[in-house]
């Protein structure tokens, strides 16, 4: 009768059974058929992270493909959408609330406007991409060139699409600001000049010996025609109609809110890059307030320098000193090269996973440097070591005392690990485990600088300024980035308003606001981000107490792969209510130690010598 009993209850239960196990393949099926079409379509995508079944395609830039992709992305939402949330799994709902999220994102933007809003700028466009994406084929067999001869050879098709779509937005009104057009046309010159003795000639002038000496021959001579009939002329041409027919139409405004439809659309953008429901007014706010706070702790920090005279005046000193600046570039790499070794060393004390291979250090490549960023993060692909990239370029403006927090921030426990966790969990579907979130992402590089001090960094008091700064330029990035995009600001205002706040010097300061002309939104995410993760560390230490596990938290925020902000907090609350449900919590890790190799001492304003201090906590960012 037992028996019966229990046969009967597993007969009862098999619908079910095979009713979740048919909604977990369906949203599987679901979540790969996207990704497989991301891949196809966007091919230059597909190489980075290395699959190159698509490495002889270049993505199709025609107004049609756009209009096609907003149709699938339609389509996908209403196949989610159709799926039956309830029988699915726990980790299988949180992929569908993310596929959800991200093609309801994809159709929002398309509802703005149906093509690429921007698809060229000084900061973005064929002349960053088209090496960068060189730099990231392999060149090892014949096929690896024949595809590279393909993707020359499609060139000029893309270009046309990129004409294109430049042309549609000029009578649409979706153009770009002058501001952030005007570099364009010599930067295609600068990649058309260079590209036979550049980066876009190299792979034939270094094919391996592996390949047979005849078909070398047959391949350098193809890619080299393939460059000078195809590729060359396709660059002159863009570079040709940037300068004599779409400068003239360009906008002479800067705001994204003088596009049609503007401030809803900068709103959308607020919204995307935060992931939170925040308006730009209140981000101002936020931004005015950070700023303020930092600054408050600033006069400290300058003089635990040994600095006696003002902000302004440090600024100047900070940026001028040649003491605080690396003597080559292979001095500034060797010093990356050092901290990143140190923040890998000091990961166990924070967090329980760590990635099994040292991360390159590399210069970056010379073309374009001088318009780029300190430094920054090449995640690389199972073919290509990820690299914690070094700009080496006007030396004069790379302070030593930034390196500490950018070791940290594009490194380990920043970007690195962040990126390395999420693409090493195999649990996760393809499209989360290369996801990206700006408020996610670079909220937790910049959340990432404040765990310094936990990791021994900062006890030179140079380098904890730097941090603090760091800090203080991430929070004026909301001020400057609503300013200009909602509340008129020119852009003598938003330089004007860094170089008063922050100790960047005034050429970098310049080469940011234009950034954020060109990429209205994206730098909200930073501190935004960074407040985000320090509040769900802060309630989550005082909900357990001392049964508070700084490795559990970060494991809470890093190892679920790339998530909104708001999806964030919902998993960390799901979490602590699983911390505080335990009946024996781990012990909490030992406090972190260290040490850290301080900046050449320098003269203080006057004459002293400014002392190298061990460095207060970090400020809850």
């Amino acid at each position: 009768m037992r028996n019966l009993l229990v046969l009967c209850i597993v007969l009862l239960a098999l619908p079910a059974a095979q009713g979740a196990d048919v909604a977990e393949q369906q949203a599987s099926a679901l979540f790969d058929s996207h990704w497989q079409w991301r891949l196809a379509h966007q091919p230059e995508f597909a190489t980075s992270i290395g699959d190159h079944r698509f490495d002889a395609a270049l993505s199709d830039t025609s107004l049609q493909a756009s209009r096609a992709a907003a149709a699938h992305h339609a389509e996908m939402l209403a196949q989610a959408r159709a799926l039956d949330r309830e029988q699915l799994g726990a980790p299988a709902q949180l992929s569908l609330q993310l596929f959800i999220h991200d093609e309801e994102q994809a159709l929002q933007a398309a509802a703005f406007y149906p093509y690429t809003v921007q698809p060229l700028t000084a900061y973005a466009g064929i002349h960053v991409t088209l090496p960068q994406m060189v730099a990231e084929m392999p060149f090892a067999t014949e096929t690896d060139y024949r595809n590279y001869v393909a993707r020359l050879a499609a060139l000029p098709q893309y270009v046309n699409g990129l004409i294109a779509q430049l042309r549609a937005a000029a009578s649409s009104g979706w153009t770009t600001p002058k501001t952030v057009m005007a570099p364009v046309p010599a930067m295609l010159r600068q990649l058309r000049e260079s590209a036979i003795d550049g980066p876009l000639g190299q792979p034939f002038r270094q094919i391996p010996a592996s390949i047979d000496k005849p078909v070398r021959e047959e391949l350098r001579a193809a890619g080299m025609s393939a460059l000078r009939t195809q590729a060359l002329p396709a660059l002159q041409t863009l570079e040709d109609f940037v300068r004599t027919e779409y400068l003239s139409a360009a906008r002479d405004s800067i705001a994204a809110s003088a596009l049609p439809g503007g401030q809803a659309y900068y709103a959308f953008l607020v919204a995307a890059n935060t992931g939170t429901d925040m308006s730009p007014a209140a981000v101002h706010a936020l931004g005015l307030q950070e700023v303020e706070r930092l600054k408050g702790e600033m006069s400290a920090a300058v003089a635990r320098t040994g600095f006696s005279g003002s902000f302004a005046q440090f600024a100047v000193f900070a940026n001028s000193d040649p003491r605080l600046f690396a003597s080559s570039p292979e001095a500034l790499l060797d010093r990356y090269r050092r901290l990143v070794a140190r923040g890998a060393a000091g990961l166990p004390k924070l967090f329980a996973t760590v990635p099994a291979h040292a991360l390159t250090v590399k210069a970056a490549p010379a073309l374009g440097a001088e318009e780029r960023g300190a430094a920054w993060y090449d995640a690389g692909s199972a073919q290509r070591p990820a690299a914690f990239v070094v700009n080496t370029s006007r030396l004069n403006t790379r302070p030593l005392w930034e390196t500490e927090a950018l070791a940290l921030h594009e490194g380990v426990p920043g970007h690195h690990l962040q990126v390395w966790l999420a693409r090493s969990n195999s649990a996760l579907p393809a499209f989360r485990r290369n996801a990206w979130y700006v408020g996610y992402g670079e909220g937790w590089g910049l959340y990432a600088e404040s765990l310094g001090a936990e990791l021994g960094f900062y006890r030179d008091a140079f380098s904890a300024f730097g941090q603090l700064n760091s800090a203080l330029f991430r929070a004026a990035r909301l001020v400057v980035d609503t300013g200009i995009h909602a509340m008129g600001w020119s852009r003598q205002q938003g330089l004007d308003y860094l170089n008063a706040n922050t100790a960047n010097s005034p050429a970098d300061n310049a080469i940011e606001i234009d950034r954020y002309i060109a990429w209205p939104g994206q730098a909200l995410g930073y501190t935004v981000g960074a407040l985000k993760i320090r509040a769900l560390r802060d309630k989550a230490q005082a909900a357990l107490g001392e049964k508070f596990d700084v490795r559990a938290f970060h494991g809470a925020i890093l190892d679920q792969g790339p998530l909104p902000l708001d999806v964030l907090e919902q998993q960390v609350d799901l979490w602590l209510e699983k911390e505080r449900s335990k009946a024996v919590a781990t012990p909490p890790s030992a406090p972190a130690s260290g040490s850290a190799s301080a900046l050449v001492p320098a003269a203080a304003h006057g004459g002293a010598s400014a002392p190298a201090l061990q460095a207060p906590p970090p400020p809850e960012h």
